[in-house]
């Protein structure tokens, strides 16, 4: 069985769900370091994105999935 059959996810939380599992899966691949300082990375390059306007649209989520690999990777 899947892991979405096992645990009933609410349709509202699956991006979140989906996202998680995204970051466990290029933790797991990576490793802890590695994904530390590709989440930091991110982060960094999320914020100069996001000092223009346009890059805004890509520099947020950009800092966001940066955090959450940085999250992952430390817990």
């Amino acid at each position: 069985m899947s892991a979405l059959a096992k645990k009933h996810i609410p349709w509202y939380l699956w991006p979140f769900w989906a996202l998680w599992q995204l970051i466990a899966f290029i933790v797991g691949l990576t490793g802890r370091l590695v994904a530390v300082v590709l989440g930091l990375v991110f982060m960094i390059v999320g914020v100069i994105l996001t000092i223009t306007i346009v890059g805004a649209i890509v520099g947020i989520p950009l800092v966001i999935v940066g955090f959450l690999l940085v999250l992952k990777g430390i817990f």
